[in-house]
């Protein structure tokens, strides 16, 4: 059996958030194989303490997959600063195909685009991806999972990091499908009386007030923040009135587009333009909606750069669905060339942390050894990118730790879904399937 067919069973996706089924990429012919472990969303260390703790098991997926694509070696890409995880990824690594390339300590070092450039020198073309440039790039933990799939070893649980308004900030090893709230209490509970939780990092993740969320194969991590607090103040204000304030308070200044990574990077990157969506919706959309074509939500122009506090990371997004509604495709430049001012422009972490104004919850946050269970738990039938599972199992029947409980269609991108305890299904319908000892 192929490494890819193995790692589609074990139902594999993108550990790093993006959540693309694995065992796709693993069908493709590359020359290099890069793990991402750069980790730049402030207070998240779940990839620095998967590279301590599992470094060998990282390196053996990363030589599986080179073996898989055909490739000549394997970069894994991680910040300098992380002195115990580079140690331990060096140490890993030696007399491998396997090397390791430092990263400098800004953001995001992380977007693939940046990565593959630092590592290969090549630019990925214009809405492209990086098989373009012969480049195959995973999460480190997404290694570590394609080792154990190469063992047999289904998906069924995640490493994350518990932050901000707790009281003992920590990355644990959870089974999927456990609630947040259920984690904050590892963590030592709450330090906020009305926290928001920001799911997969301040800068690019979702928010949400409700506490029993459950964890997916995606979830990286978790910040919780008081209400009251100034970033999740803008992050939970309203779309309209965030466009209603951009209409009225963009004077054109450019910093949204001087600081965009993808812009110095060369790509046709302009959120400044696209901003003028609000102010010239109907004449001349579609044109200016072509800025954001290439942005990676990566919301530095949104939380750093804008002088205003105004929201252009939320009108790119708003951008490019529109363009998908209307099925349009880039038609700008694809001769991207970096800007002379890239390396001048980089964000470093602690002056984004501070700009965040959570420099107070930049605390370590240490691996808890302790064996975590829950007794109920609410596995969403969608996990990845592509289309959901559909349930495989019905209310009242008992399973078995790892058996497969949902499966997407046959022929669909999707991921299948396995049982990370043994239980009984109290429910079971198109949406999720809750499991209970």
């Amino acid at each position: 059996m192929s490494l890819a067919e193995k790692v589609r069973l074990a139902g594999v996706v993108g550990a790093g958030g993006g959540g693309f089924p694995t065992h796709v990429k693993l069908n493709a012919k590359a020359e290099t194989v890069i793990a991402n472990g750069a980790e730049c969303e402030p207070l998240l260390h779940k990839d620095a303490v998967i590279m301590e703790e599992s470094a060998a098991e990282l390196v053996r997926g990363m030589q599986l997959a080179i073996e898989a694509v055909g490739a000549k070696e394997g970069v894994i890409g991680i910040k300098g600063k992380k002195k115990h995880a580079v140690a331990a990824v060096q140490a890993a690594s030696k007399g491998t195909n396997v090397r390791v390339q430092l990263l400098g300590d800004y953001y995001p070092a992380g977007d693939e685009y940046d990565l593959v450039y630092n590592v290969t020198g090549k630019l990925i073309p214009p809405g492209g991806i990086p098989i373009a440039v012969g480049v195959v790039v995973n999460n480190v933990e997404t290694f570590v999972n394609i080792a154990a799939a190469h063992d047999g070893k289904p998906l069924t649980h995640k490493t994350l990091t518990i932050a901000g308004a707790v009281k003992s900030p920590a990355t644990l090893r959870v089974p999927i499908g456990m609630t947040f709230r259920e984690c904050i209490e590892y963590a030592g509970g709450l330090t906020t009386d009305d926290p928001v939780l920001v799911i997969g990092g301040l800068m690019m993740g979702t928010h949400t007030d409700n506490l029993d969320t459950p964890i997916t194969k995606t979830s990286t991590g978790v910040v919780i923040l008081p209400r009251t607090h100034h970033t999740i103040e803008r992050k939970i204000k309203p779309a309209k009135m965030q466009a209603k304030i951009g209409k009225s308070a963009c004077d054109q200044c450019r910093y949204c587009t001087e600081y965009c990574p993808r812009f110095l990077l060369g790509y046709a990157v302009e959120p400044h333009q696209v901003m003028r969506t609000l102010a010239f919706s109907g004449t001349g959309e579609d044109y200016f909606n072509q800025w954001a074509a290439m942005c990676c939500s990566c919301g530095l122009c949104t939380l750093y750069s804008c002088p205003e506090e105004l929201f252009p990371k939320e009108a790119c997004d708003d951008a490019k669905s529109m363009m998908r509604a209307k099925q349009m495709k880039w038609t700008g430049p694809m001769n991207p060339k970096p800007h002379a001012m890239l390396d001048g422009r980089r964000v470093p972490i602690k002056t984004l942390a501070k700009k965040l104004h959570v420099l107070d919850y930049d605390l370590p946050a240490p691996l808890l050894r302790q064996e975590i269970s829950s007794h109920r738990l609410t596995l969403p039938l969608k996990q990845s990118a592509g289309t959901a599972c559909i349930s495989k199992v019905k209310t009242g029947d008992r399973v078995a730790a790892g058996q497969v409980i949902g499966e997407p269609a046959p022929n669909a991108l999707g991921a299948i879904l396995h049982a990370p305890m043994a239980g009984t299904v109290r429910e079971a319908n198109d949406k999720h399937i809750i499991l209970e000892k």
